[in-house]
């Protein structure tokens, strides 16, 4: 049993606050990192922030619970999701991002170790997935390093610049 479920000797993983607005602005914002996921529009400074103050972080009535990525040293890393939270079946997507500065150092893989604990621990979820785009290799490579498996290719999945693109279901059960 852990004593501190969202924090090892690396990172920490903390709701969202008001001071995190640019943060969230930056990576919302962030072009290079739609291509991954669903975006379409910018977000507003307004608009994240109106969610940041109306945000109650209860993951049964959001279905979502947002983390920012905290350094042992304080600093903002990115940020990780539980998104489409399933309670019948226990099971929530998972979606991170880490700023580029802060990328290879091992922070993706504590964070990422760190919520799947404490959602299979605490929240007792049965499953976490996340889809990872065929050409992110990085991202494979940190879903297979923390134990998650690809078990299904989803065939012209997302759309980008160049077309559409596959997607592996990558998996990790408890």
């Amino acid at each position: 049993m852990r004593d501190q479920w969202l924090k090892d000797n690396i990172v920490s993983l903390r709701s969202p606050e008001p001071e995190d607005l640019e943060l969230m602005y930056a990576m919302e914002n962030d072009t290079t990192l739609w291509s991954a996921g669903n975006a379409t529009l910018p977000y507003s400074r307004y608009t994240l922030r109106a969610y940041l103050e109306q945000s109650s972080q209860d993951l049964i009535t959001e279905r979502q619970a947002r983390f920012v990525i905290e350094t042992a040293e304080g600093e903002r890393a990115g940020m990780i999701d539980l998104a489409d939270y399933d309670p019948i079946n226990s099971r929530a997507e998972v979606c991170i991002g880490i700023l580029g500065n802060y990328r290879g150092k091992g922070i993706a893989t504590h964070a990422l170790q760190l919520l799947y604990s404490y959602a299979t621990e605490r929240l007792h979820l049965h499953q976490l997935y996340a889809y990872v785009p065929v050409w992110n290799e990085e991202s494979i490579r940190l879903f297979e390093k923390c134990g998650f498996t690809g078990n299904a290719t989803l065939k012209d999945w997302i759309r980008g610049k160049e077309g559409y693109s596959d997607v592996i279901l990558m998996q990790k059960t408890e």
